[in-house]
């Protein structure tokens, strides 16, 4: 009987790093957490929509395609920058410094979107496609530490770690944010009012929740020294260019990064406007969708731990297969859904896909990079999934658009996006991109 691939041995050389450190590198998914679940999935997306852009129901999808144009704007950002980034992070040993900036980058413009109201429709896009760009680039920094803090077979684990404790801190900080509202709707006020506040506990709450990351958290990576002439810039490039003409050696993680882009689509496309699918097709309020989410992040959290722990036994592959195929039974129940009880278990089994597919692929791409080369090819990661971050969302609102409005439709072509992702994952070597990672070219 063969083995499953995850149990086969490449031993990667990096020994466990100690609780502490660990739990300081997964509270950056912490901290970060609450900007994903307030700013583009819950409250300020439907703001946007609803508010900022429009005036209601949004029959026309003007608004909602605003929204994803500016989603766009930002990944195509992220996209030119995230290689090189990496590329010179890794040169330079500066994972840390440069997730340092990016923090405060995003914390600041998040802080900034309270001063978004009625009609700011360019300060709006603007404010929220300078906080993305900070946030996502931030989220490549803290990913790339991950072959540093654990061996190849604690990746899934300790991905899964993080990715649940992500959870917690989203469900956190819009708890906050939903007992604010709740006291702000009981003096009559409204969402013009409240939402920027929101913005300030956001911001303020990923600023606190981060400082572990940064006090203990550890830069292992040797900085090497410039060549007389040379610069990062040029480094960085020529070190993109060095991976990307070497495929043949990585290239299940390359498969792999295609596969991930693909299925990112989706993902990405539910992130961004699962809030303003309940507000515009179900009828929900600012309140309603608040609590839906919060219910989200308890499922998503116990399908990211549940199922790295899974991870590291069955495979990352086959592990990843199954939640895409969890996916697509959700999205298609969506599509034939009309009522709310229902719509809530589609919601759920959403959660629970979201934290372990998301989990699943950090961990992957940890397995098949090596070490000294982990910010580079986790700017690779975010490029793959910023490029999807393009799509998905924006194939969403042209169809919403184009079929005025009907966001029913635009759903059930986010289900493709999954269908070719699990085809696509069916091509990918776990065990050989593992190997490749443990020799590298």
């Amino acid at each position: 009987m063969t083995k499953p691939q995850s149990e086969t041995s490449f031993s990667s050389a990096v020994p466990l790093a100690p609780r502490r450190e660990i739990f300081a590198w997964a509270m950056y998914d912490f901290a970060n957490s609450g900007y994903t679940t307030v700013v583009l999935t819950a409250v300020f997306n439907a703001y946007f929509v609803g508010v900022v852009a429009g005036d209601g129901v949004d029959k026309s999808g003007a608004a909602t395609l605003l929204w994803t144009v500016a989603m766009a704007i930002t990944n195509l950002l992220v996209l030119a920058s995230a290689p090189v980034l990496g590329a010179i992070a890794d040169h330079g040993a500066h994972k840390k410094r440069f997730l340092a900036l990016t923090t405060v980058g995003c914390v600041v413009f998040t802080a900034a979107l309270s001063f978004v109201s009625r009609g700011d429709v360019a300060l709006g896009m603007t404010l929220v496609i300078l906080s993305s760009l900070m946030f996502a680039s931030g989220e490549n920094f803290i990913a790339a530490f991950l072959p540093e803090i654990a061996d190849q077979k604690d990746m899934g684990r300790i991905s899964g770690y993080g990715w649940s404790l992500g959870y917690l801190g989203g469900l956190l900080v819009l708890g906050l944010c939903l007992a604010y509202i709740q006291w702000a709707q009981s003096r009559g006020e409204t969402a013009v009012q409240y939402v920027p506040v929101t913005m300030w506990i956001t911001a303020v709450m990923f600023a606190l929740a981060a400082l572990p990351t940064f006090i203990w958290l550890r830069e292992r990576a040797v900085p090497q020294a410039l060549a007389p002439g040379e610069n990062y810039i040029r480094i960085g490039f020529a070190r993109v260019w060095h991976t990307l003409s070497h495929t043949r050696h990585y290239r299940d993680l390359f498969r792999f990064l295609i596969t991930l882009s693909v299925y990112y689509c989706g993902i990405n496309t539910v992130v961004v406007l699962a809030a303003i699918y309940a507000q515009e097709v179900m009828g929900f309020s600012m309140q309603e969708n608040i609590m839906l989410i919060l219910v989200v992040n308890v499922t998503a959290a116990i399908g990211a731990l549940g199922f790295g722990l899974v991870q590291d036994r069955l495979g990352s592959v086959r592990t990843l297969a199954i939640t895409l195929l969890v996916w697509i039974a959700a999205l298609v129940v969506a599509y034939f859904t009309d009522t709310r009880a229902a719509f809530w278990i589609v919601a759920n089994l959403v959660g629970i896909s979201l934290g372990s597919s998301q989990s699943a692929g950090r961990a992957l791409v940890g397995q098949f990079s090596p070490p000294e080369r982990a910010a580079e090819f986790f700017g690779l990661w975010g490029l793959a999934g910023k490029l999807a971050a393009v799509i998905g969302p924006l194939v969403y609102g042209l169809v919403t658009f184009l079929s005025h409005g009907n966001h029913r439709l635009a759903l059930l072509s986010t289900c493709v996006f999954f269908i070719a992702g699990l085809l696509m994952l069916l091509t990918v070597n776990e065990r050989r991109g593992r190997a490749a990672a443990v020799n590298p070219d």
